[in-house]
């Protein structure tokens, strides 16, 4: 399994956690017909992007960008000792994949100095902490940690109408430790990283672009889950909060990686996740690398 690549003046290394079947296909996406399943089943098995009983299978991974400047993670996973009873593979777990995995690529907690989190889901927050005599303390000593404001206002109100656990345990505490930075789409790091505007997933989504003056690499989050959505980006999953505009924005971001020929780094996308997008037809196609 290929999890380290180069492009432009960046590194970009694969941290998975987990690479499993998740979500039976047509309860994942409620508009997916029998006939378009039917007719992309093979190929999507032969890119091990789904089982033989119709179940999509997903990564879920992090992203170490090592910059010029910087050790940035992209999204932190799922996490220990997480209350997430829904998904039981999730729930309360206490393993040590993710270690053992930023362990193989050279990685340790104190290397990173930038968290950027895509949205604030429980699967894209659950390393920011880490349990401590009976407290949540942030994982990674040395990082600040970039949230959409957007995004953690919504998360926010939510969490004021009712609790959110993955908010509670796994971005409150860094807040309340002085180690967030809340910012707005126009926000950079320096000039070889960017903030992209991706919303419809949840309301302040965001994907990242790494590059000096262009796009070298682009960090989709969940605004693409499976391969399939590049045939059909009108395809949004039943947990989008407003699936019309993530299909625009979905459709939007996949013709800038065409135009910029960055590579396309997925948040769940079946190994090797990251590709080259190609137009083909009224939709997308990947080219692995």
């Amino acid at each position: 399994m290929t999890s380290t690549f180069s492009v432009g003046d960046f590194t970009i290394r694969r941290i998975v956690e987990q690479e499993i079947p998740f979500f039976a296909a047509r309860e994942m996406f409620p508009n997916l017909t029998p006939e378009m399943l039917d007719e992309n089943r093979e190929g999507l098995k032969q890119a091990g992007a789904i089982d033989d009983r119709d179940t999509f299978i997903l990564c879920f991974q992090s992203y170490v960008v090592k910059t010029p400047h910087h050790t940035i993670l992209i999204d932190s996973c799922i996490g220990n000792d997480k209350r997430l009873p829904r998904y039981p593979t999730w729930n309360m777990k206490s393993d040590d994949s993710y270690a053992r995995a930023l362990a193989a690529a050279g990685v340790g907690v104190a290397d990173i100095d930038i968290v950027m989190c895509s949205h604030l889901h429980a699967d894209h927050v659950g390393w920011n902490t880490k349990a401590d005599n009976g407290r949540w303390v942030p994982t990674f000593p040395n990082a600040r940690y970039v949230f959409g404001k957007r995004e953690y206002d919504h998360w926010t109100a939510q969490n004021e109408a009712a609790e959110v656990p993955p908010f509670v345990e796994s971005v409150l505490p860094v807040v309340e430790a002085g180690r967030a930075d809340l910012v707005r789409d126009d926000f950079a790091i320096g000039d070889h990283v960017r903030i992209v505007p991706t919303p419809g997933h949840t309301p302040g989504h965001i994907a990242i672009a790494i590059g000096k003056g262009r796009d070298d690499a682009l960090f989709a989050g969940d605004l693409i889950h499976s391969p399939l959505q590049l045939r059909y980006p009108e395809l949004s999953p039943r947990f989008d909060v407003d699936p019309v505009e993530s299909a625009a924005t979905r459709r939007r971001f996949l013709e800038r990686c065409c135009d910029s020929d960055a590579l396309c780094c997925p948040a769940h996308f079946p190994s090797p996740s990251i590709s080259r997008i190609r137009r083909k037809g009224t939709g997308f196609t990947c080219e692995w690398v």
